[in-house]
């Protein structure tokens, strides 16, 4: 036992440290136990496999394909709009769509999406953004309380009742907590973030950003203004054919972009939009070809090949026409410096050869204050330079290995994972409200975890990824291994019977005063020490002691086991305690202190009201 205490508590101390990654503190107890002959191999690994970890696998892929899919920013976007330029409704629409947000994707997610949109909108009101940041971060979490998958400690409880012979709970059991948080969360955080907040982050506007989004870089360069998209006919001479034997920009003066050919089942609904470039492209009927320049020729052009203008309208409206705005997908824009001694100084665009090196298009040039978009074959390249370049992310990457002609502007792989498959929101909708159906009604024969594993497969097979790489990446992986390294803990604990003498001290401390303040005392254990471990590992650790602590009194565990969720979730009194609360810290401008100012207060409010209502909620 006392090993077993021993190993815990340096545990604790190297989580606090955290000098020492999390996980491998985790797989280091893990060995000790093994070591020592506390458990079995069998026992050890057993977290590994335990339902638990498979489920929170599946829902980070998931959450992943709800990102990548642009469905979450639509949806935030959408609703946000609503608050127009009033702060407190501004305020108060934040923390309930992230909070809606949050029930259903990670927090950590959560943040990662909102916080670009909240930043924006706060500029677009006037507003101080980091009176919004860390209510953004507490919204997240609080979120995490109205769903069984919002959070992973409430999975842990869920676990440790399942384990002990308790009846599981539902998937919306958590709601009323999470309510009553969020309500809380919202009174509270008006007046504190207001009185703490508002002079913070005052020169984040000016702030600039190296690097230029896509859609900047749309602007800038002024390519809507001469985009024009044309759809080859049935019985157009084209097909067949590809561009360089068609000898379009010889001929007409026109740059093509690309080549979009939407493939689809039965269904539209799984239509899948395939980015060619339009060099090595045989042209199909009903592809669509993008093309640059004068609308004249665009004309032409269309008139002697047999070509369907998709946009007919004058380069004067092209700026209104939504259906004309330039889409990334496979195939993305970037700019780059020419370096002084450069070997492209005095070449021609065309002599340059980016097409044939690269398979890239140069769709214009900044010098200076001036652009130059047209007819730019044959202009002459000077120093000093920047071109504008499209072709596929990889090809784009791929200009990187030759620093000494030039500097890529930003970082093209990383504007590539940015990029959002939005054609495929509906599919990424279908899948998670099925998933979510599945695990909330009870006549549906499927286990909450194969309904998660059928769906994060789904959103892979339904294309909502790039590539089943792209879907491993949305794992945390530390967090899965923390979590199946430390869940044999609660074992180690209870087979040793340390978990049996905590949970006596506990009893016999505070048991003698009644359940309400044996409950106060396991509810602020718990919120004491996820100040300093991850709410996760300490939700893994106290689980098992809250539900001894129950039993040792004789009464009902399940108000005991929400305390440690509800406390390990509910800590704001650190920036370190968990990821979205340090995720906001350099956004917002904040300090340690801000933290405390803000996040202690509630941190002991919601508790106060927990300790009552939860007895209410789930009757001891």
């Amino acid at each position: 036992m006392y090993i077993t205490l021993t190993i815990l508590v340096l545990s604790a101390i190297f989580f606090m440290n955290g000098k020492i990654r999390s996980d491998v503190v985790a797989l280091c107890a893990l060995v000790l136990l093994l070591v020592f002959q506390i458990l079995t191999p069998e026992e050890a690994l057993s977290g590994f496999s335990n339902s638990i970890v498979i489920m929170m696998v599946g829902l980070f892929v998931v959450g992943g394909a709800i990102f990548q899919t642009g469905l979450a920013k639509m949806i935030s976007a959408k609703i946000l709009r609503m608050a127009g330029k009033s702060e407190l409704k501004l305020f108060i629409l934040v923390m309930l769509v992230t909070a809606a947000i949050g029930a259903f994707v990670s927090n950590t997610g959560t943040v990662a999406l909102m916080l670009p949109i909240v930043v924006s909108l706060a500029l677009s009101a006037n507003m101080n953004a980091s009176r919004l940041l860390m209510p953004l971060a507490f919204a997240s979490s609080m979120g995490g309380m109205m769903t069984l998958i919002g959070t992973p400690p409430n999975l842990v409880i869920q676990n440790t009742l399942t384990e002990n012979g308790y009846a599981p709970l539902s998937f919306f059991s958590f709601t009323p907590v999470g309510i009553i948080c969020v309500l809380t969360g919202i009174i509270v955080l008006i007046p504190l973030s207001k009185i703490f907040l508002s002079k913070k982050g005052q020169n984040n506007n000016n702030k600039t950003n190296r690097n230029k989004s896509l859609n900047e870089l749309v602007k800038e360069y002024q390519l809507a203004d001469n985009l024009f998209r044309i759809k080859v006919n049935p019985k157009s001479p084209v097909i067949g054919k590809n561009v360089v034997e068609l000898d379009i920009r010889k001929k007409y003066g026109l740059n093509v972009l690309e080549v979009r050919r939407i493939s689809q089942s039965q269904s539209r609904f799984l239509k899948s939009v395939n980015q060619k470039l339009a060099t090595d492209t045989t042209l199909q009927s009903e592809d669509v070809i993008y093309v640059m320049g004068d609308f004249d020729r665009i004309h032409q052009i269309a008139q002697e090949l047999d070509l369907y203008i998709i946009d007919s309208h004058t380069t004067e409206e092209s700026g209104k026409n939504k259906e004309n705005s330039l889409d990334f997908y496979d195939i993305g824009i970037a700019e780059i410096l020419l370096m002084p001694n450069s070997r492209l100084i005095n070449q021609s665009v065309k002599d340059a050869g980016f097409r044939d090196k690269y398979n890239l298009n140069v769709l214009g040039i900044r010098r200076k204050k001036e652009y130059i978009l047209h007819d730019i074959k044959d202009e002459k390249i000077h120093s000093g330079d920047v071109l504008l370049v499209q072709g596929t992310w990889n090809d784009i990457a791929r200009l990187s290995e030759d620093q000494s002609e030039w500097v890529v502007l930003g970082q093209p792989l990383t504007e590539a994972a940015k990029v959002t498959l939005d054609y495929k929101a509906p599919v990424a909708a279908a899948i998670m409200v099925l998933m979510i159906a599945a695990m909330m009604f009870d006549f549906i024969p499927i286990a909450p975890v194969t309904a998660v594993m059928i769906a994060g497969l789904l959103m892979v097979l339904t294309g909502c990824f790039r590539n089943v790489e792209t879907a491993y990446k949305t794992i945390n992986w530390e967090s899965i291994v923390l979590i199946a390294a430390m869940l044999p803990m609660s074992l180690a604990l209870e087979k040793t019977g340390a978990s049996k003498v905590i949970s006596h001290s506990l009893v016999t401390g505070l048991g003698q005063y009644g359940p309400v303040i044996l409950l106060a005392g396991v509810y602020f254990t718990t919120s004491l020490m996820t100040m300093f471990i991850s709410n996760t590992a300490t939700a893994v650790l106290l689980a098992p002691i809250a539900m001894q602590s129950a039993i040792g009194i004789g009464v009902s565990p399940y108000p005991f086991l929400f305390a440690v969720t509800v406390a390990a979730s509910m800590c704001f009194a650190s920036p370190f305690s968990t990821p979205p609360n340090a995720l906001v810290m350099p956004a917002g401008q904040y300090t340690f202190m801000d933290y405390v100012k803000v996040g202690l207060p509630l941190q002991i409010i919601i508790g106060v009201i927990m300790i009552f209502t939860l007895p209410l909620i789930f009757p001891f």
